[in-house]
C-alpha cells in the first residue's frame, strides 16, 4: 500500500503532468514550426528530422520518409539504456515516459496538421524559428522542472563528460553543433544552420525561464558607517530580513559590518533613498537574484518536485 501510495502521490502527479503538457507543447513546436520548414535544432529530433527527408520515397508504408518521432524515439531508448547503466537509474521512469509521449505526440500532431507548412510561414522562416525556439523551450523546460531529462544529445554530452571532465554545457552544444552541421550537408542550404543555431539560442533561454522563473529580486550587500539606521529601515519598515557579515576595511583594517539583504525593485528604490540620506558615502553592490529560496519568498520544498 505504501508503494502504491508514492506513485499516486501528489509529487509525483504533479511531475507526470508537467512531463505530459512539456512533451505535448515540445512536439507541437517541432511539428508547427521546426519540422516543415527544415530546420534541424540538434538532438535526435534534429536527427530524425534529416532522416525523414532523406528517406523519401524508400518505404510504400511511410512515402514521405520515416515519420520524425519514430526515428527519434527509436535513438532516444538505446540511449536512455545507456545513460542508466553508465550514468545511474535516475534517467528512469520519468524520461521513459517522456520519450513515449514525445514520439507519439510528435506522429500524432503530424498526421492530423500534415507537413506541408502548415502555418504559411515559408516566406517568414525567422518568425518560425522564434516562436519554435519558445514552444520547444517552454515544453523541455517542463520536462526539466520535472525531474525528467530530454534525453537523445543530453545524455550523450553527460556520458563524454563523464569520461573526459569537459563541462556538459559545452559538450552539449558540441553534439547539437555537430547534428546541425549534418543538416547543413544534407540539405545544402547556408541558411539552414544559422536559423537552427537561432532555435537552439532561444530554447536554451527560455528552458532557463521555466526552470529558474523570472526572478525581479535583487541581492544587495551594503557598507556603512551606520549599519544600523539601515538595519531599522530594512526591519521595520521594508519588512525585510538580512544578514550582517564581520569584515574588515583592506587598508586601515577596521572592523566593518557588512549589510546583505534580499529584496524587490520596489523596495531597493526605498532603501536607496534612506542610504542616500543617512549614509551618503555608503558602498553599495546590487545584483540580479536569479532564484531565491527560503522564508518570505519561494519555498525550498517547492524547488524539489518529483
Amino acid at each position: 500500500m505504501g508503494k502504491i501510495r508514492q506513485v499516486f502521490s501528489r509529487d509525483n502527479l504533479i511531475s507526470y503532468s508537467m512531463i505530459v503538457a512539456g512533451a505535448f507543447i515540445m512536439a507541437a513546436g517541432f511539428v508547427l514550426f521546426i519540422n516543415p520548414y527544415h530546420i534541424v535544432p540538434g538532438g535526435v529530433y534534429g536527427i530524425g528530422i534529416v532522416v525523414h527527408y532523406l528517406t523519401r520515397g524508400w518505404f510504400s508504408i511511410w512515402p514521405d520518409g520515416i515519420p520524425i518521432g519514430l526515428v527519434g524515439l527509436s535513438l532516444d531508448i538505446p540511449l536512455i539504456i545507456i545513460g542508466m547503466r553508465l550514468l545511474g537509474a535516475h534517467f528512469g521512469a520519468k524520461t521513459v515516459v517522456g520519450s513515449l509521449l514525445m514520439s507519439n505526440f510528435m506522429m500524432l500532431l503530424t498526421w492530423f496538421i500534415g507537413e506541408n507548412d502548415p502555418l504559411g510561414l515559408s516566406n517568414d522562416v525567422l518568425l518560425s524559428c522564434i516562436f519554435g525556439g519558445v514552444t520547444v523551450g517552454l515544453g523541455l523546460g517542463l520536462i526539466f522542472r520535472a525531474r525528467a531529462t530530454s534525453g537523445g544529445s543530453d545524455i550523450i554530452a553527460m556520458i563524454i563528460a563523464k569520461y573526459t571532465r569537459w563541462p556538459v554545457g559545452q559538450l552539449l552544444i558540441v553534439v547539437d553543433s555537430i547534428i546541425v552541421l549534418i543538416g547543413l550537408a544534407t540539405f545544402g542550404d547556408w541558411r539552414i544552420p544559422l536559423y537552427s543555431w537561432i532555435v537552439i539560442f532561444i530554447t536554451g533561454r527560455v528552458i532557463d525561464v521555466v526552470v529558474e522563473g523570472i526572478s525581479y529580486e535583487k541581492s544587495v550587500f551594503i557598507i556603512s558607517n551606520h549599519p544600523e539606521l539601515i538595519r531599522e529601515k530594512i526591519i521595520h519598515d521594508l519588512h525585510r530580513g538580512g544578514t550582517y557579515i564581520e569584515g574588515a576595511g583592506m587598508y586601515q583594517g577596521q572592523p566593518r559590518k557588512i549589510i546583505h539583504t534580499v529584496m524587490s525593485r520596489r523596495e531597493l528604490s526605498l532603501l536607496m533613498d534612506h542610504i542616500r540620506q543617512v549614509d551618503p558615502g555608503a558602498f553599495v553592490t546590487v545584483t540580479d537574484a536569479s532564484e531565491i529560496l527560503g522564508e518570505g519568498f519561494k519555498s525550498l520544498s517547492d524547488k524539489v518536485v518529483g
